[in-house]
């Protein structure tokens, strides 16, 4: 009896990639050239395409007969690999799409319109339900930010690798409240681990759902009070929901002059807003726009009021000298030192930072990339992004350059 098959896979995604309609570029030639050779290799005039698992509404008969098509075919698909799957290793599959995707008839900035928004909740879909369990996510940095595809957008930096394992035939079931619970008590420890580890925030979201699905699918079912099963749709945002109160709790850490920007930047972006706004804000944050701007990351003028863009901070900013630091100031600064010097400068002012403020700062990227993201304001979200992916390096380096000035104070 053969051994059962070890298998790692990157599935097809809808109609992202017509492999079989690329590869007759290269099959015309190869038939001119070896059709001879290997006769029954090039018996057709092009490659075969009925079978290629791909949503092609040209071959299908249309956009939604080409979706079920697909579907139906991957469902098809994680059936087989369940059955066929060794029992003693996990399956792997690796996905790099954005789980929020442009509703069909819509048109992406720079790109045509996608399947259907609801793609990323079918594929998991019909995984949890050929009776698989995610047992753990690992994210890859698999994307060059250099490519086409990822120039002025926010597309993907990682690869995500979904581990899989067969669901027992007995798991349990679970309530709602069951299942919110146990995402908080779980969800919270995966997040710190990612974001510690610099997973850029444009793929903080596609990360989280990983641990969230491994506590979704380790049931049989999750029931609404009514018996009603809950679908990966409203599980996605269940997992969206704890991610974004754990984005809160991090900023409840924050200084308050970092709390009034967070809050300012929400509503105001780096324009200008009305004094009076800015003071009623500042007194609920426990602080005063004098304070906040003696702190040197506002300007108030003429009645109004902005927050400095990074390219405005002060060139040779020292953090070491800087009496009213905050976490808001040192992201910025280091954002700046980055974009205009690069990481070995970001680094040595990261080393003169107070460890607790050099962590708010991190924290602070990831919520101010995700606030960004859901205003449009893409160039500054991809100052946020560059900030918590340059992190771990940053901090690496940091940490080096400390251990070198006190050895070299010990030896003073």
């Amino acid at each position: 009896m053969p051994t059962p098959p070890l298998i790692s896979t990157d599935p097809p995604y809808y109609d992202n990639v017509p492999y079989a309609d690329l590869s007759d570029f290269f099959y015309v030639w190869l038939r001119k050239s070896l059709g001879d050779t290997y006769p029954s290799l090039f018996r057709t005039l092009l490659t075969p395409k009925a079978e290629e698992l791909v949503a092609d509404p040209y071959r299908q008969g249309g956009r939604e007969a080409a979706k079920r098509h697909f579907e139906e075919g991957m469902r098809r698909v994680f059936q087989n690999l369940r059955a066929k799957a060794h029992p003693h290793y996990p399956l792997s599959l690796y996905y790099a799409f954005k789980q929020q995707e442009t509703e069909e008839g819509e048109e992406e900035e720079g790109g045509t319109d996608r399947v259907a928004s609801t793609g990323w909740e079918t594929f998991l879909q019909g995984l949890v339900d050929a009776g698989f369990q995610i047992t753990a996510t690992w994210p890859m940095r698999t994307e060059r930010t250099n490519r086409s595809r990822g120039q002025n957008s926010n597309a993907l930096a990682s690869s995500i690798v979904l581990v899989c394992r067969p669901r027992p035939e007995d798991a349990p079931t679970a309530t709602r409240q069951d299942f919110l619970r146990t995402l908080r008590r779980e969800l919270p420890e995966a997040l710190r681990k990612l974001t510690q580890g610099s997973i850029p925030p444009v793929d903080l979201a596609q990360s989280a759902i990983g641990p969230g699905m491994a506590v979704y699918s380790r049931f049989g079912a999750v029931l609404e009070p009514d018996g009603r099963a809950i679908p990966v749709r409203e599980a996605l945002a269940l997992i969206n929901q704890v991610l974004d109160e754990f984005l809160a709790e991090e900023e409840a850490e924050l200084d308050a002059p970092t709390r009034f920007a967070i809050a300012w930047y929400d509503q105001y972006g780096y324009g200008e807003g009305p004094y009076g706004d800015a003071e009623t804000l500042a007194k609920a944050k426990n602080v005063s726009v004098a304070a906040v701007k003696e702190g040197g990351i506002l300007r108030a003028k003429g009645g109004k009021v902005r927050l400095l863009r990074p390219e405005e901070y002060t060139a040779g900013w020292d953090p070491a000298q800087d009496r009213r630091l905050s976490a808001w100031e040192v992201a910025h600064g280091l954002i700046k030192a980055l974009k205009e010097q690069g990481e070995s400068a970001a680094a040595s002012l990261l080393a003169r930072t107070p460890e607790a403020l050099a962590e708010g700062a991190r924290a602070l990227a990831y919520r101010l990339y995700g606030l960004a993201e859901r205003k449009g304001r893409l160039a500054e979200a991809q100052d946020f992004n560059l900030l918590a992916g340059s992190y771990g390096h940053l901090s690496v380096e940091a940490r080096k350059t400390r251990r070198a000035i006190q050895e070299e104070l010990f030896r003073g």
